[in-house]
């Protein structure tokens, strides 16, 4: 007779399920801030690097319309020389949807001052150099 009520005994406990339930939600608190931290540290490098692409574009605008240094290059200027179909190309605005706005010749252009606030907590000013604000 108590062999066939052990035989009977498949499932789990309701401590066993509780622990491990604690265990998957102890390792989820774990996990999730790092991965919070490093999706906001590769919008930084995005922006980090539209605004390279930036600088470069005003650039090539400079030298093929003869511009000299501190002439104004607006944000249709700008953008016809991106690959055209991307977000820069098409919006002008950051990751984070701050415009860049019109740039200077030779002026290296700086991270928005929204996205430098939203960011700083996981790019302080030594990584946005020499864009930051």
């Amino acid at each position: 007779m108590l062999n066939a009520i052990n035989k009977r005994r498949g499932g789990f406990t309701l401590v066993e399920i509780m622990i491990v339930v604690a265990i998957i939600a102890l390792l989820a608190a774990i996990a999730v801030p790092g991965f919070l931290r490093a999706r906001k540290r590769s919008q930084a490098s995005r922006i980090l690097n539209d605004l390279r692409m930036i600088d470069s574009a005003c650039d090539q605008y400079a030298i093929e319309t003869n511009r000299t240094t501190g002439a104004t290059v607006n944000v249709t200027d700008w953008t016809n020389y991106l690959k055209k179909g991307t977000q820069l190309y098409n919006s002008g605005n950051s990751l984070l949807g701050s415009g860049y706005g019109a740039q200077k010749v030779d002026t290296i252009p700086t991270v928005p001052p929204n996205d430098y606030a939203t960011l700083s907590d996981v790019a302080g000013v030594g990584f946005w150099s020499p864009y930051g604000p």
